[in-house]
């Protein structure tokens, strides 16, 4: 059967009248109460049509949409980097899942009615509801590849549209919104919705069991001592984490509890520590290189995190390290290529403070050294990451030289990438990698080459990873989120 969709007749939920709002909570309520009327719409025709229906209209529903409408500039704390707009003038974005967004949405509503003075609203956007984002929202449901169904999905629903789908905002090329408002958000509902099904598919985990503070690793080994951690959390009540999930989403929530092991793991499995706060630790394993990077925290930026944090393993550049000692980076060289259209190498990516001072505190805690004795196990400098693994088979005389011009301590193919996308995608960064191997100097990552200090420094380094991220937790919000990854013209949402 063809379905001409000239023929059929547009149905849509029936349009939702404007509603304007002073209370941050109530305006989130109607945002959940549109996104589920619209959604709950596409899923009761999408099931019909699976059972046979033949398909008797072209069926569309719209995302909610949030709406700001500024009259005049308003003086703001100039400290703060979020919840507020610039200048005078209307805002606008769609929004999806604001049942899993909840908590963001009431905090950044909230502080643009303290900082303005002035009410949101709440309407029907003019952005159709792809069904498949519909239908991922319910994990029985699957939409058919094209040429399963007997009729073409695109002729009957709408879907995912790359126009509304990508990162014009974030990266400072977007326009304004086709009615004329400016941005209010740093992604549209299409993008968040995309990196929603993006994240189930890489990581194993729902999204909703993500948490505010994300470490990235390139090794099982931190994995494993992860779970540890977290199975001494559970068993300690005052440790405020009150449940472990791991890929397949499976919930852990007492120390004895067992981890099944499947037959084939995702590409990168994460590991979440959770608090009923939301505040809690997600660990990713990313595996090796920058273009796993680059993937991991392209979809994890739409969850807004507070901060994220590579710890893995490098390659020491001097002779002075040993095999476990730790690279704090202060700044990165970037070979790694694939943010190179989406944010110029140019672009300076600065070391953020208040990062910084919680990964040097933690590894003084960690490591019970302090000083000028701490300087024995730990260095500062610029951390070069490369998307050539096997760049020490190169001609010596390129690589080496660019080392040595750029002051380099350390070299992986991860670090640069994920400070670079938080920077891009305006998340708070950091890096505290481990000497596995020094190559310039005769230690090659073999196997038997690791030593007793090394064993030991790399059981340390997530400890110390970890032991930052509850001290960045402690951190004010509007302290952690830094000035220096806010541009002059900025979204107000955070």
């Amino acid at each position: 059967m063809t379905t001409d969709r000239r023929t059929l007749p547009l149905e849509t939920p029936e349009p939702a009248e404007r509603q304007s709002f002073d209370d941050p909570a109530a305006a989130v309520a109607r945002l959940i109460e549109l996104y589920e009327r619209a959604s709950h719409f596409l899923l009761e025709r999408f099931v019909a049509t699976l059972q046979g229906a033949r398909p008797q209209a072209r069926y569309r529903a719209f995302y909610p949409e949030l709406r700001l409408r500024v009259p005049v500039h308003s003086k703001t704390d100039s400290r703060l980097s979020f919840g507020h707009v610039a200048l005078p003038g209307v805002y606008a974005t769609s929004i999806t899942r604001p049942d899993l967004f909840r908590g963001y949405l009431t905090e950044q509503i909230g502080l643009l009615m303290k900082n303005h003075g002035v009410p949101v609203s709440v309407a029907d956007s003019g952005t159709p509801m792809p069904v498949h984002f519909a239908v991922a929202t319910q994990s029985d449901l699957n939409v058919p590849q094209e040429g399963v169904l007997n009729y073409s999905l695109r002729d009957v629903f709408d879907v995912p549209d790359l126009n509304t789908m990508n990162d014009d905002i974030v990266n400072g090329t977007a326009g304004l919104n086709l009615d004329g408002s400016q941005p209010l958000a740093p992604f549209t509902a299409q993008r968040v919705d995309y990196s929603l099904a993006r994240l189930s598919h890489y990581t194993a985990t729902l999204p909703e069991h993500f948490q505010n503070f994300v470490m990235f690793t390139n090794y099982q080994f931190y994995v494993d001592e992860f779970e540890g951690f977290a199975r001494r959390a559970l068993s300690d009540p005052e440790s405020g984490y009150t449940a472990f999930i791991a890929p397949g989403n499976q919930v852990l929530e007492r120390p004895e509890d067992i981890i099944a092991t499947g037959a084939k793991m995702p590409q990168m499995p994460a590991y979440h520590l959770k608090r009923p706060d939301g505040d809690g630790i997600t660990l990713v394993n990313i595996g090796v290189g920058p273009s796993n990077a680059k993937t991991a925290t392209d979809h994890i930026a739409v969850l807004r995190p507070h901060a994220w944090l590579m710890v893995g393993h490098c390659a020491g550049l001097r002779n002075s390290q040993s095999l476990g000692d730790f690279v704090l980076a202060h700044a990165y060289l970037r070979e790694d290529h694939v943010l190179d259209d989406d944010l110029p190498v140019w672009v300076p990516i600065p070391a953020l403070a208040e990062v910084q001072v919680a990964l040097q505190e933690a590894v003084a805690e960690v490591t019970q050294l302090d000083g000028y004795d701490l300087k024995a196990i730990m260095r500062t400098g610029t951390v070069a990451t490369i998307d050539n693994r096997n760049w020490e088979l190169r001609d010596q005389s390129g690589p080496v030289q660019r080392l040595s011009q750029s002051r380099a301590v350390a070299l992986d193919m991860e670090s640069a990438t994920i400070a670079a996308n938080g920077f891009r995608f305006r998340v708070p960064y950091g890096t505290l990698l481990c000497v596995s191997d020094k190559p310039l100097h005769g230690e090659l990552k073999l196997p038997g080459m690791a030593t007793d200090f090394y064993r030991t420094q790399v059981a340390n380094h997530l400890l110390i990873g970890v032991r930052a991220m509850e001290k960045l937790r402690a951190t004010p919000l509007e302290r952690i989120h830094s000035r220096k990854l806010r541009s002059f013209n900025e979204t107000a949402f955070l």
